[in-house]
């Protein structure tokens, strides 16, 4: 975020501070280790996720990428780390924004207002890892997503759905290099989705698949993305 989309980042400090919550930065974190642990890199994952317990020990931690969370709440178990008391209830503590804001705050009304019809892309990680709305493989009965709930409160904002709710993006980091020509296909047919449905714009929890998306927006066309933080704070 602070590299490619600081203007999301900003927007998560503003929401989290209209929540009434003390929001600390430290300097010195870095990334979580996902991309290293999904190619297979153990050694180097494991030295990212141990400086980021560190780092984040005792406290609640707070992000806008569901990916990133589900590293640390499922994945660091899996990096032969020695894990006490203090690291497990760090990796606990560890929420994605919109889950954090509804779930534990019960926030969800910011007053914004964002007179757009919008689409809501249920990211993988989000969905499947840290269940945060209705999988259609598991005939799971209607759930609204944290990120649902909260779209619903912005003033004008006419939220559309796809024909494939919960279809992945095509993304999936590595994948996007390694098979770069099916990523790209099953981007065109989200972005394809959305389009069908009136999307003027797309949003979801994780700034990496909107990445993708928006990039094959801007080369195939289709709707415009932004981060769901960023809609929180529009006026």
């Amino acid at each position: 975020m602070d590299q490619l989309y600081p203007q999301v980042a900003e927007a998560t400090v503003a929401l989290l501070r209209r929540a009434g919550c003390e929001v600390r930065f430290d300097a010195r974190q870095t990334c979580c280790g996902q991309p290293m642990s999904n190619s297979g890199c153990g050694k180097e994952a494991a030295a990212l996720a141990r400086r980021h317990l560190d780092i984040f020990r005792g406290g609640v931690t707070v992000s806008p990428s569901a990916s990133c969370v589900s590293q640390v709440r499922h994945h660091f178990h899996d990096l032969g780390l020695s894990l006490d008391a203090d690291d497990e209830a760090t990796m606990a503590q560890t929420f994605e924004l919109s889950e954090f804001l509804v779930k534990r705050l019960g926030v969800t009304d910011f007053g914004a207002r964002f007179p757009h019809k919008v689409g809501l892309h249920a990211s993988c990680h989000g969905l499947r890892e840290l269940g945060l709305g209705a999988m259609s493989e598991r005939r799971d009965g209607p759930s609204a997503s944290p990120a649902e709930v909260l779209l619903r409160k912005v003033g004008g904002l006419e939220l559309v759905a796809p024909a494939r709710a919960d279809e992945c993006c095509g993304f999936g980091g590595t994948f996007a290099v390694a098979e770069a020509g099916l990523s790209v296909r099953m981007g065109q047919d989200r972005n394809a989705d959305f389009a069908s449905a009136g999307a003027e714009f797309l949003t979801a929890t994780d700034m990496s698949c909107l990445m993708h998306l928006d990039g094959v927006s801007r080369r195939h066309g289709g709707p415009r993305a932004l981060h769901l933080a960023e809609i929180l704070v529009a006026s």
